[in-house]
């Protein structure tokens, strides 16, 4: 097949270019608009009991299915009380209770005597109004935005903030569509840079950006495609992005500069496309295929956050690998000559008064002394590295998963600002609030509920837990609208104020204590709240991760033997893989949790949010198999044309590396600047996202693949290519080949171009 498209693009490269370019033109048009119609959310399990309880909670007692706060503030001597803030908040409460879109509304000058208290702030500055806005999680986040764009605006010396889950889900939303511009503009510039000084040529560099553009507007195209069937994460556009750009740059890397080794070695131009369309275009092809299937597991958490990324994945993979063997071949056709033209590094040479360089044999290599300096020392440097990576991913043994709060956007924002005044300077902060829902309340009295709101008040840390009919258990006030109850169709709920920190040893206690205070009548009860939600999500993902992490452990296995035709190295690439994240993990925790180097600008809250490292695994775990197959493949090579001996293994491991290295170096450093660009990112997961996946990069490239790999291939010996013999005759019927000398001849006459 792949000798086919070889032989097509000989033929008629212009017209593979048009079509490409049409369908580049059509996922342009249908895809660019797929931001207005993504999600912030996506974290909670929809299946767990914390969805189940709040669903009821809006089914049955009209509550929203999203957060809205809007905070008043007047800095005058009579605070929120004054006649200004009043009207003001008045007014707003007023027209929310007129919206189609919010289902119940309370103010500070609205409450109840017993929760008026608990909305206006210790220094009595700040008045908030409670809004519950409906329509999911997808469309209560634009039935907030239109609202908050009429309703929020300072007036009469009062200031206004719109927070609360809904805003934060807006403006994440907003901040990532700005954090996506600023990534291309940092990502594409230095990008190109990079390839003028790999590939020379103007025209060779912006060859794997072209590639890159075909892969980023077709996984927009499908992501759009996938909204109208399910809600899709918009923090899957910039996976599109950073991965379009890095895969698409690695595999038409790899791609031009095997079709340069094959012009080098004498092979006339058609020759070695076709030589390097059975080779490189075959090894591009199996690297999409792994690292799309190592991305797809990830449909097996319930979370459309991390689905999503699955979605986005599997796309841009896709077209990237299409647009490599398909449209790059056709390039370096229609280009010929002309794709070393404007040769940057000739200028360069020339402006210095440098000579041009000379080809080197391969003894002499950086790669190839490297390689063979690594093998005569590959006991104390495997075990020197080995330790390294295992000190620097030491701190993710202390992880701890928190649930994404307004705190992962930039202090401007005003969700921020609102959740900062709540954390602050508000005696109570709803956010620990846990709802006890009770769905079925037909043979319990009223007065029963009453003496289990009682039993649930002893447990501690908790200040107050409201009761039906409003009453409180020990008098305090339980805090804004969320602490309301009653009864409604044979349910209640009941609302615990908690004083225990999120996230922490004592919240956690508290989940558990509260879960054994026997029940009225022993009924079932349901609990909801970020911290039990926090809890369920960390829980759906710790109970499906052996599945996930076997999946992709069985798909990297066979893939990778059917490859080698060794049981033995795809063994060593899964616990390579495994050691190459581990500096990545801890980087997470040590600056994002921890709090250090500043958190890179971050706001550290203890905790990580339980799906970024999942995510960071899935990913960075494809990625590195990506150069495994490049390096693999052509090690193999060498050692099917060598005599089988353990010094051919050692000198074949040399060669593929010498003749790989600089294009794993150069793809490395590439993707690295693609995923380094979303630091730049104002939504703090993503850059702790960014962060993760450039170290986990760099540390593939570098400390593994150039040096951990040579070194178990060393010690290893034979061994490396050794499959039992049932397995070893299955690898003759169905496994991949992927030596030159495999190639079919080149047809003649070749079609005119």
């Amino acid at each position: 097949m792949l000798q086919r498209i070889a032989h097509l693009a000989i033929a008629a490269p212009r017209r593979i270019i048009v079509i490409a370019a049409l369908v580049m033109a059509a996922c342009g048009f249908f895809g660019i608009p797929v931001a207005g119609h993504l999600s912030a959310g996506g974290f909670q399990d929809p299946t767990s009991e914390s969805a189940h309880a709040t669903k009821l909670l809006v089914d049955k007692f009209g509550q929203g299915d999203m957060e809205l706060l809007i905070s008043v503030t007047d800095d005058g001597t009579e605070g929120a009380q004054s006649p200004a803030a009043r009207s003001v908040g008045a007014d707003i409460a007023a027209q929310l209770q007129a919206s189609p879109y919010v289902a119940d509304v309370v103010s500070a000058w609205s409450a109840p005597p017993t929760a008026a208290p608990a909305m206006v702030s210790k220094d009595g500055k700040t008045g908030l109004i409670v809004a519950g806005i409906t329509g999911g999680e997808s469309e209560a986040q634009k039935h907030a935005k239109e609202l908050t764009d009429r309703l929020v605006h300072d007036r009469d010396g009062v200031t206004v903030r719109a927070g609360g889950e809904a805003m934060t889900y807006v403006q994440i939303n907003t901040q990532s569509e700005k954090d996506l511009l600023m990534m291309e503009a940092i990502a594409i510039p230095l990008s190109f840079v990079v390839l003028v000084w790999v590939f020379g040529g103007l025209m060779a560099a912006a060859l794997p950006l072209a590639v890159g553009g075909f892969a980023i507007l077709g996984s927009m195209a499908v992501l759009r495609g996938i909204t109208f069937i399910t809600d899709v994460s918009i923090f899957a556009m910039n996976l599109s992005i950073a991965m379009g750009l890095a895969l698409a740059i690695d595999y038409t890397l790899l791609i031009i500069s095997r079709y340069r080794d094959e012009l080098a070695e004498g092979a006339d131009r058609d020759r070695a496309l076709v030589r390097t369309m059975a080779t490189a275009g075959r090894t591009v092809l199996f690297s999409a295929l792994t690292v799309a299937l190592s991305m797809v597991a990830m449909v097996l958490f319930p979370m459309y956050f991390l689905q999503s990324f699955a979605y986005a994945g599997v796309a841009v993979v896709t077209f990237a690998a299409v647009a490599a063997i398909v449209v790059a071949p056709a390039a370096i056709v229609l280009l010929g000559d002309r794709m070393d033209s404007l040769d940057a590094r000739r200028l360069a040479r020339w402006v210095f008064n440098r000579p041009d360089p000379v080809r080197k044999p391969v003894e002499q290599m950086f790669w190839y002394r490297s390689t063979k300096f690594v093998v005569r020392r590959s006991v104390p440097i495997g075990l020197a590295i080995i330790a390294l990576l295992l000190l620097l991913g030491a701190p993710f043994l202390g992880a701890k998963w928190g649930f994404p709060d307004d705190r992962v956007l930039p202090e401007s924002a005003s969700a921020r600002q609102v959740g900062d005044q709540l954390r602050d300077e508000f005696e109570v902060d709803s956010a620990r609030n846990v709802t006890v829902v009770i769905p079925d309340t037909r043979q319990i009295a009223p007065s029963d509920l009453d003496g289990y709101a009682a039993a649930l008040s002893q447990v501690p840390d908790v200040s107050s837990v409201s009761a039906p009919g409003g009453t409180f258990a020990d008098g305090r006030p339980a805090g804004p609208p969320s602490a309301a109850t009653g009864f409604a169709d044979g349910s209640a709920f009941l609302t615990v104020a908690s004083a225990a920190p999120l996230f922490s040893d004592a919240s956690e206690a508290q989940l558990d204590q509260l879960r054994a205070v026997k029940t009225p009548g022993g009924v079932p009860v349901q609990l909801t709240g970020v911290a039990q939600i926090n809890r369920d999500s960390s829980s759906a993902i710790t109970s499906r991760l052996p599945l996930v992490l076997g999946v992709i452990a069985a798909i990297t296995f066979v893939l990778l033997f059917l490859l080698t035709d060794s049981v033995v190295l795809p063994l060593k690439a899964l616990v390579l893989n495994v050691l190459s994240l581990t500096a990545a993990f801890g980087a997470l925790v040590w600056i994002f949790q921890d709090g250090h180097l500043g958190a890179l600008g971050t706001t550290p809250t203890g905790t990580l949010v339980a799906n970024m490292p999942v995510l960071l695994f899935c990913i960075a775990f494809g990625l590195s198999m990506d150069y495994e197959v490049f390096l693999v493949s052509r090690i193999r090579e060498y050692w099917l044309k060598s005599g089988r001996t353990r010094e051919d293994n050692d000198e074949s491991v040399a060669l593929g590396l010498a003749k790989t290295g600089r294009v794993v170096t150069a793809a490395a450093l590439l993707m690295a600047i693609s995923f380094a660009a979303l630091i730049a990112a104002q939504v703090a997961f993503m850059r702790m996202f960014g962060v993760g996946l450039t170290l986990a990069v760099l540390a593939d490239a570098t400390l593994v693949r150039m040096a951990l790999v040579p070194a178990f291939m060393h010690v290893l010996g034979r061994w490396n290519w050794w499959a039992p013999k049932p397995l070893a005759r299955l690898h003759e019927r169905i496994g991949l080949r992927e030596s030159a000398d495999e190639v079919a001849p080149v047809k003649e006459p070749v079609a005119t171009r």
